[in-house]
């Protein structure tokens, strides 16, 4: 017997709006709705789309010196991360693999931690029995939603004034029409994205005070992938995993120039050596000819045959007018312009590496 998918407090109004629900890491998540997902990530693009990220962990953290103690599990300063500010980061295992990504904010009586749905049942355990003297707590009874694109300033600071004032990534309690919520400004997929921790008794009403501005649209899964690979950003269990570091995965600029240095951290040893060598393979862009697509676990030959990798993340690329990927390949391979193979279906289809991203971000500093 089977565990049915778990909904979040959105999902009425999934159904509402007309969403396509999917299984999605163990919960009922719109995949897609009437526009469409080509039309959901111009809509992203040009004005703004909300995203339900509900499903994903929201965790608090409380105690003495919480941002000192992460750094025992993770490569980041969080020692030094100043209240209202954000940081991504990841955990490490001790072979120097990314168990899981995450965002830590610094909430001042507390951090705020929000990790990936998939794994949150790992992560959860992980902080407890390694945060001693903290208290972790997972929250059950807050609802996530994204709202991004040009236009999602306009559409979140109408109803909040205090987002309006936020930077690239940090984070501030504020008021929605009566209700406190947590409103962070990220980086994830567009040039303004905000993310809006709601209680749940209020989420379904704020949401559509969202969805009534002239410019917001909700948005799928479908375009948060596509969204998320032009961006040239990874998916945990794609484009990293337990066995991939840090530094072959592209993401050395994540970890702060005393973290590199100073080590302390599970897989230091690893991730020290690579940095200092370089990793045996590491993850770039990848631009097919054609329209056709190329997905996961295609192989990547070199211009004389031999295999030097795989894709790990493809799809159709709205924004760029064809087929985006990413993938690894092996060192001495992966400067940009340099031409390459992809075996699908037993053929042959030509691509060349491309530096990330695919579509170029702006951040308000």
């Amino acid at each position: 017997m089977t565990n049915a998918p778990k909904r979040t407090p959105l999902y009425d109004l999934h159904v509402e709006l007309g969403g396509k629900m999917v299984d999605f890491a163990g919960w009922e998540m719109p995949v897609q709705y009437p526009m469409g997902i080509m039309g959901e990530h111009k809509q992203c693009r040009e004005k703004a789309a909300l995203f339900d990220v509900s499903h994903m962990g929201q965790v608090i953290l409380r105690g003495e010196n919480v941002g000192e103690k992460l750094e025992a599990i993770c490569p980041q300063a969080y020692a030094t991360l100043k209240e209202g500010k954000a940081r991504y980061g990841f955990f490490t295992n001790e072979e120097g693999g990314i168990m899981d990504d995450l965002i830590v904010s610094n909430a001042g009586d507390h951090f705020f931690v929000v990790v990936n749905a998939a794994l949150r049942h790992q992560d959860i355990p992980h902080m407890k029995a390694n945060l001693e003297g903290v208290e972790v707590t997972e929250i059950f009874d807050r609802a996530l939603v994204a709202v991004q694109g040009p236009a999602a300033e306009n559409v979140v600071g109408d109803l909040c004034p205090a987002a309006r004032e936020l930077k690239f990534m940090e984070t501030v309690l504020a008021d929605i029409d009566g209700v406190e919520c947590r409103i962070s400004r990220f980086f994830f997929k567009q040039k303004t994205a905000y993310e809006i921790s709601i209680p749940d008794a209020d989420a379904v009403r704020i949401t559509k005070l969202f969805l009534a501005h002239d410019d917001c649209e909700p948005a799928g899964l479908g375009a948060r992938d596509s969204l998320r690979l032009e961006a040239g950003l990874c998916l945990y269990g794609n484009d990293i995993d337990q066995s991939t570091s840090p530094i072959e995965a592209s993401l050395a600029w994540a970890i702060q120039k005393r973290r590199k240095e100073e080590g302390g951290f599970p897989g230091a040893a690893r991730i020290q050596k690579e940095l200092a060598e370089g990793a045996a393979k590491k993850l770039v862009g990848i631009k097919p000819s054609g329209r056709a697509p190329a997905r996961q676990h295609v192989e990547i030959q070199c211009a004389e045959g031999n295999t030097i990798g795989e894709i790990t993340s493809g799809c159709f690329g709205p924004t760029v007018g064809g087929p985006v990927a990413m993938g690894y390949v092996s060192a001495g391979h992966g400067e940009p312009g340099e031409q390459v193979k992809l075996i699908i279906r037993g053929k042959a289809h030509d691509a060349e590496i491309v530096a990330l991203p695919f579509v170029t971000q702006n951040y308000k500093r």
